[in-house]
């Protein structure tokens, strides 16, 4: 099995500084950011009084948000919805660009998921210095007695390194795993289709007939397991047919289908559980360094 774990493709360098890498991870970066700059232009174009259509979805999600940072953040922290909202549209659109099989998830490149994470500490730095101070932040890390300075120090460095690993890990994961499967599928496929095909035609319409005759007695009798065996054993068997009149050679076809099914999973509804715990970790560490003022 060979399955090769590859960072994204370099299209060009730009000569200066050392080399600026014009990645798939940046030209899915832009394409993303103008999508999500598009429909905000034209959502915001016409507005009503009585919202319709575009307009009533796109508010219901912008109040579904602003409800889930208030609850999280509190009321004072509700100006944070814009950034809240920017993030969790763009991890969404990330992830999911990667399914047109020609541009990556910007989210299963590290360098993304980090810049969103350091961004986050910048913020939190930055509250907690204009409520205390710097050297009253500065303070903070040798609290409660001053051997625990190393241990906040790393903590705050395993913040950002914690949120940018998970969200990172969990999208480029499961393009590995469906690569690893998807291979391994198409190399089951050649050697069961070989091995029916040596055979000839008679071997695979066997198998056919068999499967068949299973597959209708296994639906009349409410036999799940004796209809999926005729079922499989059908398309084997017509595969092998196909296979031994050379119609289709190399052709994975046990693998057909597989990667969709796999993609909801990995691809769709991971994109929005993790779009939603970066979020949510995002307010709660936000949430931290803006208390409510008394």
């Amino acid at each position: 099995m060979n399955v090769q774990v590859t960072g994204p493709y370099i299209y060009y360098t730009i000569p200066i500084l050392g080399g600026i890498n014009i990645t798939q991870t940046t030209v899915s970066c832009l394409v993303v950011t103008i999508i999500l700059v598009t429909a905000m232009i034209r959502l915001g174009k016409g507005l009503k009084t009585r919202p319709e259509g575009a307009q009533a979805l796109a508010e219901k999600g912008v109040l579904l948000i602003r409800n889930m940072v208030v609850d999280s953040m509190g009321e004072h922290n509700a100006h944070w919805t814009p950034f809240i909202l920017t993030i969790f549209l763009f991890s969404i659109c990330g992830s999911l660009i990667g399914m047109t099989g020609f541009l990556r998830s910007v989210t299963a490149d590290l360098s993304c998921t980090l810049v969103w994470a350091l961004t986050v500490t910048a913020i939190i730095w930055y509250n907690n210095i204009k409520r205390d101070g710097f050297f009253g932040w500065l303070k903070g890390f040798t609290q409660p007695i001053a051997v625990m300075t190393p241990m906040n120090i790393i903590s705050e460095i395993a913040q950002p390194v914690s949120m940018a690993f998970r969200h990172f890990g969990n999208i480029a994961g499961g393009g590995v795993i469906t690569g690893i499967l998807y291979t391994a599928l198409s190399m089951f496929s050649a050697i069961v289709l070989k091995l029916v095909a040596s055979g000839g035609w008679i071997t695979g319409a066997a198998l056919a007939l068999t499967g068949a005759l299973l597959l209708a007695t296994g639906l009349r009798k409410h036999k799940k397991g004796r209809a999926i065996l005729g079922a499989v054993s059908l398309l084997v068997g017509v595969f092998g047919i196909l296979e031994a009149l050379g119609l289709l050679s190399g052709v994975p076809v046990l693998a057909l289908g597989v990667p969709a099914v796999l993609s909801l999973y990995f691809d769709l509804f991971s994109a929005f559980v993790q779009a939603l715990v970066f979020s949510l970790l995002t307010m709660v560490y936000i949430a931290g360094s803006c208390p409510a003022e008394n």
